[in-house]
């Protein structure tokens, strides 16, 4: 067999193969006696069917093996001769004019970039910094506090912060329109969940009292036939209620999981989860800024089989999520063409970290690993259990191995760039979680 290359482009490959007919022969026929020993027909004994028929039954497609194994073992061969790592699988075309005694075909294959990394000293990476005290805590606890907000009666006008319940008609040229009309509707004022002029007509009133008001519903309301349209609403309050927040007690700390109702403990427990999740935080504002350096000191092509393989793993996956959400896929087509830009960058820092990895020796070691581990399981009631889920299965293992060599990258390259601590505000951080 012969073989001759071509190089088209950066990545694409083109390899002429030339396979004997003499060679594909005696593969079909070597194929078609081990079928005959199995081969089931009317009329015959299994294995006593004549070869004659057995070819005429099986022919096609012991030749067809045949040729796709020959073919297959001379790409393999010339490949691993050239050293060439391929990228995807190849396209195997035959060829028009074909030879003297061969099949031709021709083998289009795309391989993997050369990776070089650029001057990462060139690179500027922020890590921020902050440390957690009293004040954090208390900030925390607030929002504790605040998302377990009971309501009670009181007998005044309603304020911002409280919970009314009312009943309300609304009309739009002197008819009630669809979802115009309610009884018993509560909400919180200011809360967000009502349009704020409607909020505002409802400021003031007490329980029993009522009124009516014209409202214009904004241009982009989601309700195209209200979009932009004035309106008439007629409301009666029914109950006013003020917010309650519990005080930071023995009760409060037991609904917290704090099983003596130490409020101390509370503290600690609080402050070592703000300090679990500070510290996740800005681990991840530092893997963006490096991942970003990484690409920006590093250009390179990628093979566009693996974008497409990414782009379908991607688009599988946002089908699934939909799914759990209880949505039916069919109804909603998931093209993988929508997430081309973002399987281009995972393909990119795939082949980049790839090589950051195998030249300066940043596999994930045991105790590395089991340190990441334990320190997940701090978060559990039993922090044994989680241990144990993930050293049963080396796929739930190989999770937390991938996470540790993404951590020695970031760590590497954070020693390469100009990297430098800043300060950060808790709320900044956390997202004006507080």
């Amino acid at each position: 067999m012969e073989h001759n290359q071509e190089t088209p482009s950066a990545l694409e490959r083109r390899i002429d193969i030339a396979v004997a007919l003499a060679d594909i022969e005696k593969e079909v026929d070597a194929r078609l006696k081990r079928m005959a020993r199995t081969v089931k027909m009317p009329g015959f004994r299994p294995g006593k069917v004549p070869m004659k028929i057995v070819a005429q039954t099986h022919g096609g497609q012991a030749r067809g093996e045949a040729v796709g194994a020959a073919v297959e073992k001379a790409f393999g061969e010339k490949v691993r001769e050239q050293g060439l790592r391929v990228a995807g699988y190849p396209k195997i075309e035959p060829k028009e004019a074909q030879g003297e005694g061969t099949l031709e075909f021709t083998a289009v294959f795309e391989v993997y970039p050369d990776v070089t990394i650029g001057d990462l000293a060139t690179q500027k990476i922020e890590r921020p910094t902050l440390t957690i005290g009293d004040a954090e805590v208390d900030k925390t606890l607030e929002v504790l506090r605040k998302q377990r907000t009971t309501f009670a009666p009181v007998d005044r006008a309603a304020a911002e912060g409280d919970r009314v319940v009312i009943d309300f008609t609304g009309r739009k040229d002197g008819e009630v329109f669809e979802g115009g009309q309610a009884q018993d509707f509560p909400f919180v004022i200011g809360a967000g969940a009502m349009l704020k002029d409607f909020e505002t007509a409802v400021l003031g009133l007490k329980a029993g009292e009522g009124k009516a008001f014209d409202m214009t519903f904004p241009a982009d309301y989601h309700a195209q036939h209200l979009a932009g349209q004035p309106v008439q609403f007629e409301i009666t309050v029914k109950t006013v209620e003020e917010p309650v927040l519990p005080v930071v007690d023995a009760d409060f700390a037991k609904s917290l999981g704090v099983a003596d109702g130490d409020v101390a403990k509370l503290r600690e427990e609080v402050k070592a989860n703000l300090e679990r999740e500070v510290k996740r935080r800005i681990q991840s504002r530092v893997k963006e800024q490096v991942m970003d350096a990484l690409i920006s000191v590093t250009p390179i092509e990628v093979p566009k089989a693996l974008v497409q393989a990414e782009s379908q793993q991607l688009a599988d996956n946002a089908r699934r999520d939909l799914e759990m959400r209880g949505l039916k896929t069919k109804d909603i087509p998931v093209d993988p063409s929508w997430f081309v830009e973002q399987a281009e960058r995972r393909v990119k820092l795939g082949l980049i970290m790839a090589e950051l990895v195998k030249v300066n020796e940043l596999h994930a070691k045991p105790e590395q690993v089991r340190a990441l581990v334990e320190e997940m399981a701090q978060s559990y009631e039993d922090p044994s259990e989680l241990m144990r889920w993930y050293y049963a299965q080396p796929e739930r293992l190989a999770q937390a191995e991938a996470v540790v060599i993404e951590d020695n990258v970031v760590a590497w390259v954070s020693t390469k760039a100009d990297a430098a601590d800043k300060e950060v505000a808790f709320d900044e951080l956390m997202g004006n979680a507080a």
